[in-house]
């Protein structure tokens, strides 16, 4: 999460947990198993790696602070009951990008979550960031400084593990005022369909970007198909390098440098040095290697971008007909318009075009909430539209 150690002179914390051996993680979930809430917050090394990795899990119940160390652990499954368990509620705050990763690098399957982000959203607060949560709710107010600190460093400094803690610390009290604010706006049970549905979008999550794709470059599709075969075979040695050196391909070099190079398509390190995205030690470390992609690439196939079937205009007209609806609806409850109808139920009913209420409890099926209290005002908006 992108937040940091907190500024509290007049706060002392008892120290938090450390769990590095196999053992005390068993104790761990044992303890967890018996409380009926636990926040959780995770730490990942994405901007140090190659490939991202969890590298610190935070628990919080109402007695203590834990941090769990996976890469001091060979096996972290006596917490896959703990992430599961029904009976426990699990606090996450943005718990989207936590769950992909937990369930990327573990398999952690969930039940029961409650996410304060999402609660924030749903009361109408403008400010949703914990940070601002925190200052709002208890006067603490946390410092950046960390925000991009590298997670995989071992051992972890006393400054970054008081910095973790305070990430889930204070999310059971935040819950819990969140939670009588959502009940006062009447609003308490389409957030618990919402909290449902978290882990079931978390499965239909694509994969990781794959390195040497070049589409996924912005960009990309302007290129001349010969030019994109350049930009690929250039996108492949920069995955290559970044696998071998196990360093993030942003730190290797830029989308908007590789962009540059196919479009120029240099002959020599001369031709390279011109380049605006490029340095002398880039030139030094990758010329040989750049030049030989751009080689690769210009002997390649042409490649032309993916097709993405154009929906139909009749789906067109509906999805403009349902964003119109919920923004102004979204305005009258003072929400965002996604908190009325979320991006991927409205593509789906969209995409059904249900005609009646039968349709559209089919189109809600996972949101009983919205489909008793607006399927009859999205029925005459599509109708309208």
């Amino acid at each position: 999460m992108g937040y940091n150690v907190a500024c509290m002179p007049t706060l002392t914390l008892s120290s938090p947990v450390l769990i590095v051996r196999q053992s005390a993680l068993k104790n761990l979930a044992r303890e967890l198993l018996t409380q009926p809430t636990v926040a959780v917050d995770t730490e990942s090394n994405s901007l140090y790696a190659y490939r991202e990795r969890v590298c610190l899990i935070q628990f919080s119940d109402t007695k203590a602070d834990y941090l769990v160390d996976p890469l001091a652990l060979d096996d972290l499954s006596p917490l896959a009951e703990v992430f599961a368990q029904p009976r426990i509620e699990k606090v996450f705050h943005a718990a989207e990008y936590d769950l992909i990763c937990l369930k990327r690098d573990f398999g952690f399957e969930f039940e029961n979550l409650f996410d304060t982000m999402l609660s924030a959203r749903m009361a109408g607060r403008e400010a949703v960031g914990l940070g601002s949560l925190l200052e709002e709710e208890f006067g603490v107010t946390l410092d950046k400084r960390y925000q991009r600190a590298n997670w995989g460093q071992r051992p972890l400094p006393e400054h970054l593990l008081n910095y973790a803690r305070l990430d889930t610390h204070y999310l059971i009290p935040l819950r819990d005022r969140l939670a009588a604010q959502l009940k006062q706006r009447g609003l308490w049970e389409l957030a618990q369909e919402d909290f449902r549905r978290m882990p079931q979008l978390n499965n239909r999550q694509n994969g990781e970007n794959r390195g040497d794709d070049p589409w996924r470059i912005n960009g990309a599709q302007d290129l001349t198909p010969q030019k994109a075969a350049v930009l690929q075979a250039l996108c492949r040695y920069r995955d290559e390098v970044a696998r071998a050196l196990d360093r993030p391909l942003f730190k290797v070099l830029g989308d908007k440098t590789l962009l540059e190079i196919a479009q120029a398509c240099p002959q020599d390190e001369w031709e390279l040095r011109k380049l605006t995205g490029m340095t002398e030690r880039q030139v030094a470390h990758h010329g040989r290697g750049l030049l030989l992609a751009v080689q690769r690439g210009l002997k390649s196939a042409p490649i032309h971008p993916p097709q993405n079937e154009r929906p139909d205009d009749g789906y067109l007209l509906r999805l403009d007909a349902l964003r119109e609806w919920r923004k102004t609806t979204a305005q009258k409850m003072g929400v965002p318009s996604d908190v009325v109808l979320p991006r991927d139920l409205m593509y789906t009913v969209a995409g059904q075009a249900p005609q009646d209420l039968d349709g559209m409890r089919k189109a809600l099926h996972d949101s009983p909430w919205r489909f008793e209290h607006f399927a009859h005002e999205m029925l005459r908006a599509l109708q309208a539209g």
